[in-house]
């Protein structure tokens, strides 16, 4: 294991890995030293799944859980160095800031160019997402709209109201027809 270095002419920041990444290299030394447990056997010497496998799978399961531990624990202190660090955080603001003023020379120059930036044609999309549910929203009125209509165009209940209508009107006029005229 090697030491990362970087250099700054005002400032040297020396990181030193073997620091926080050596207890996870022990754990994974130990995994790998001659002797170290191997799989369970039968009493006639072949493989036997059932003798001592649970036994076994604990060890692997607690040896497991001791490498991933130790893992995040030198990653998240080697992070945390970095980022406590004033040069390696100043560098990042640096960048952050940097990147944010071409987005903004991008939006400029496309827009002296009368070329649509990527906010603008976020916000169209979201305008045209806008207009197409209110569109469908109409639709969708339109088409209840309609089959009230058609309910009430061939509706039976209003044809045999006004064939009854019409039937009552054909009897009086019988009626008038018929009756002597008073004159």
């Amino acid at each position: 294991m090697g030491r990362f270095e970087f250099h700054n002419p005002e400032v040297e920041v020396e990181v030193c890995l073997e620091a926080r990444v050596g207890p996870l290299m022990q754990i994974c030394r130990e995994l790998l030293r001659p002797g170290a447990p191997k799989e369970p056997t039968a009493r006639d010497g072949n493989p036997d799944p059932c003798d001592g496998y649970s036994e076994a799978m604990s060890d692997d399961q607690g040896l497991r859980e001791r490498v991933t531990k130790q893992g995040e624990e030198a990653i998240g202190k080697l992070a945390q160095d970095l980022l406590d660090n004033p040069v390696i955080s100043g560098a990042l603001s640096a960048a952050f800031e940097t990147r944010e003023r071409a987005v903004r020379a991008q939006e400029i120059a496309m827009g002296a160019l009368n070329i649509p930036s990527a906010s603008d044609l976020e916000r169209l999309t979201r305008r045209l997402r806008g207009v197409s549910q209110r569109l469908e929203g109409i639709e969708d009125g339109l088409d209840r709209v309609e089959q009230r209509i058609e309910g009430l165009g061939s509706s039976s209940a209003v044809e045999q109201r006004l064939s009854a209508i019409e039937q009552a009107i054909e009897r009086l006029e019988s009626r008038l027809s018929g009756a002597p005229t008073g004159r």
